[in-house]
């Protein structure tokens, strides 16, 4: 029966995501950027529901830009959890542009992307964070750099946080989990590390029992003055303070 139930959560999550791609290609050339950031944020929810994650928010959710999130990383459906609270531009590895229909939905939804073998590409990445957040937009980075499986926060990578001091924006911290439902305990359902390929991950999160999204969302902290590197250490214990403190069960 999960295997069942999981095909049919497939096929919709499937014509959901089709649909997407047409709201993009057809429907955002007359929408404004407000109007474009909303339908991106309720596509995202209806997509959580498809696939039987219930989305739970916890602390101040970003309002307006210019703004800088960092979280801990752990899955491709970070991504969608967090669009599902709030709509963000995601930095994300340059091989997400070319994955068909994914790409397409992410370029729609704003991302901005990175060669993470070029470190002189990040150079780039962080002019153009720059100006986004000079423009007012909000940004999410994964400073990790990869997901892990959610037991522990890797090591913060702090060169992405460049473009927050220069710029002058706020950082602020969040952390995910992905939790059974209806037990709290940790899922390893949507775990996305080393081996794991997109497709058996996708599989996974669908077979399995329905599963909660939890995203906690720290205080903007002010980016004058600050030093990066321990600037990236303080935020690591932030995202782990705000991780511990979410709820076993709701």
């Amino acid at each position: 029966m999960r295997s069942l139930t999981a095909c049919w959560k497939l096929l919709r999550a499937i014509g959901h995501a089709l649909g997407g791609w047409w709201t993009i290609r057809f429907v955002f050339p007359k929408l404004t950027p407000d109007q474009r950031n909303l339908r991106v944020q309720q596509w995202a929810a209806r997509m959580l529901e498809l696939m039987g994650v219930r989305l739970v928010v916890e602390g101040t959710v970003p309002s307006h830009g210019p703004l800088l999130l960092v979280c801990n990383h752990l899955s491709w459906l970070d991504i969608v959890t967090i669009h599902a609270a709030r709509h963000v531009r995601f930095v994300s590895k340059a091989s997400v542009h070319r994955w068909p229909l994914i790409g397409r939905l992410a370029t729609g939804a704003g991302t901005l992307y990175i060669e993470r073998e070029n470190r002189r590409d990040a150079l780039r990445v962080v002019h153009h964070m720059t100006e986004a957040l000079r423009d007012g937009d909000l940004i999410a980075v994964f400073p990790e750099g990869t997901t892990s499986d959610g037991r522990g926060v890797l090591p913060f990578h702090a060169n992405l946080l460049q473009a927050a001091i220069v710029s002058g924006a706020p950082v602020q911290p969040a952390a995910l989990r992905f939790v059974d439902d209806a037990t709290g305990a940790l899922s390893q359902a949507p775990r996305y590390i080393d081996d794991d390929s997109l497709a058996a991950s996708l599989w996974n999160t669908l077979r399995a029992p329905p599963l909660r999204a939890i995203v906690h969302f720290g205080e903007p902290q002010p980016s004058t003055g600050r030093d990066r590197r321990r600037w990236a250490e303080s935020l690591h214990a932030d995202v782990i303070a705000l991780r511990d403190a979410m709820p076993p069960e709701r």
